[in-house]
């Protein structure tokens, strides 16, 4: 499985009828991430430049594209973005591929 967390904003409307039927939204995402053989690990709404987050397992990186193209098709969000996470103890390895990349890499203009 890889980890993604998404950031999210809600239009005026959607929080409109949040606010006249409060709802756990929990369940629908859940739903929506087990249909392609994903996990909810947590859900988060905040105050600031995001209404929310969520962090989920899902297969692959098709996967992650699917479930925001999903949810940004039903016009109920502004903003919809999603970030692979990488855990600290795959970073050496990440870091261990860069370097060989940056080597194999030639810049403009040499």
């Amino acid at each position: 499985m890889t980890k993604f967390v998404t950031f999210f904003s809600y239009r005026p409307e959607t929080w409109e009828r949040l606010v006249s039927k409060p709802s756990d939204r929990g369940s629908a995402i859940e739903a929506a991430l087990a249909s392609l053989g994903g996990s909810v690990e947590t859900v988060y709404y905040m105050t600031g430049e995001f209404d929310g987050i969520v962090i989920v397992d899902v297969p692959d990186a098709t996967d992650a594209a699917a479930i925001s193209i999903a949810v940004s098709s039903t016009g109920a969000f502004s903003h919809v973005e999603i970030r692979n996470l990488i855990a600290p103890a795959d970073m050496p390895a990440v870091l261990e591929k860069a370097g060989r990349a940056r080597e194999a890499y030639a810049p403009p203009g040499r």
